[in-house]
């Protein structure tokens, strides 16, 4: 072999070798501190904003009133995080399924040892009613200390807990 090959072949051989140790760095670094999600903590900033200066609490009620009477005088409209890191957290309720778990792409992102990363979902029903359902989480999701096997309805103020996490529906 060449000189010139057998330098290229050193040089590329050093590049892959400093490339998994930054990799390695990478991986205990993240194992250390936990992964960044720079999304959601905008976001639940933003979100806390609003409920603080109540600005934008005057357009829920129409939007719920356009659905019928009934559903809206009892039907909850905010899922809060009542005990857990994310204490505090409001979710607004728009009919949308709501999901929960350490997964980064979960509706609300628990960092709790104890939620799977699929943990559990939170959807209305056709009747207005608002259902949670626990996605075959390993320790379980608990509504008023019962385990849920089934999907099960959630009465407004019944606090649902994940690991160390409770959140509860409402008005």
């Amino acid at each position: 072999m060449s000189e010139l090959t057998l330098t290229v072949m050193r040089l590329c051989f050093l590049a892959v070798l400093w490339l998994f140790v930054f990799v390695a760095i990478q991986v205990i670094r993240s194992d250390l501190f936990g992964t960044r999600v720079t999304q959601r903590g905008a976001r639940r900033g933003a979100d806390a904003r609003p409920a603080q200066g109540r600005q934008q609490a005057a357009p829920t009620p129409p939007r719920q009133q356009s659905g019928g009477g009934r559903q809206r005088r009892g039907a909850p409209s905010k899922l809060v995080v009542s005990e857990g890191t994310l204490s505090g957290t409001t979710v607004a309720l728009q009919g949308q399924t709501i999901t929960l778990g350490r997964a980064h792409d979960s509706t609300i992102v628990l960092d709790d040892d104890y939620a799977s990363s699929r943990h559990a979902r939170i959807y209305p029903d056709q009747g207005g009613q608002w259902i949670v359902e626990d996605l075959g989480s390993t320790n379980g999701t608990y509504l008023d200390r019962t385990r849920l096997t089934t999907p099960t309805p959630i009465p407004l103020g019944a606090p649902i807990r994940i690991g160390k996490t409770v959140i509860e529906l409402r008005k």
